[in-house]
């Protein structure tokens, strides 16, 4: 298997742990390191992602931050486009009305209005701490920096976030990427961008898609999956994403990712 670049999502993927790789992945990633371009490509922040960047000992490759929105290489920005003020203070309103919180996330700045159970859950899982503050602070503040957010997370109940995510995509399916990460979460990013279009934007002159190994677990997984030269799905990915990819991995709390590498990978 001849690949220049390997590219893998986090959360569910990679991470062999909530918070991080296993020393199995590290050891796997370091042998292929100097053979391979390893990019990291998540919905995550960047400071959620450059710790298990260092533990890989690949800080000298770029990573694709918020689904493509904010491309990093160390502190040189490659890439960024925001969802607009507009848009936001209109999910705000929409959301506001059913009792669902708001998350918002610019470069390595992250909003919420309160603490709850699902804001503990993603400082352990990613070693980031939120500013609390009330939404409509962020946004008049964004408004006056003329910024925006490279992703939003609405957090609700199944039931709200149920009866909301259809009225989202009737007034924003033209613009904006949305999807179920689960039954109470919906994640919301540009339509210009994607996973796979941060990819071809690293791709040098000498490389195509066809050079690019992938692998993820999730919807926002599946156009990389579909347009790179082998896209692999673990084990414990959604059933969707599944039926599209060229091979399957073993779970990623099997280290999937890792044991794919050591088996197909041969240096």
């Amino acid at each position: 298997m001849d690949f220049k670049i390997l590219c893998s999502d986090l959360d569910g993927t990679l991470l062999t742990f909530k918070d991080n790789v296993s020393d199995f992945t590290i050891s796997e990633i370091k042998r292929i390191k100097d053979h391979l371009r390893i990019i990291l490509v998540s919905a995550r922040m960047p400071q959620s992602m450059t710790y298990i960047q260092k533990n890989l000992g690949i800080e000298n490759e770029p990573i694709i931050c918020y689904n493509g929105a904010l491309v990093l290489h160390g502190s040189k920005e490659l890439f960024s486009t925001y969802i607009n003020m507009d848009q936001i203070a209109s999910i705000y309103d929409m959301a506001n009305k059913v009792g669902i919180q708001l998350g918002l996330y610019s470069k390595s700045e992250w909003y919420v209005e309160m603490d709850s159970e699902r804001v503990q859950k993603e400082i352990k899982y990613t070693k980031t701490l939120p500013t609390y503050r009330h939404t409509q602070a962020t946004i008049e503040d964004w408004r006056d920096r003329k910024i925006g957010a490279h992703k939003i997370m609405l957090m609700g109940n199944k039931e709200n976030t149920d009866g909301l995510f259809p009225i989202l995509q009737k007034n924003f399916n033209q613009t904006l990427n949305l999807y179920r990460s689960n039954d109470t979460l919906i994640e919301i990013a540009p339509k210009s961008v994607s996973k796979l279009t941060a990819i071809k934007l690293l791709l040098e002159d000498h490389e195509s898609l066809n050079d690019v190994i992938a692998f993820g677990d999730n919807y926002n997984d599946m156009e990389m999956l579909q347009n790179v030269g082998r896209g692999i799905a673990v084990a414990n990915a959604r059933e969707e994403v599944k039926g599209i990819a060229s091979d399957l991995a073993l779970k990623n709390s099997e280290d999937g990712v890792a044991h794919y590498i050591k088996q197909h990978i041969l240096i």
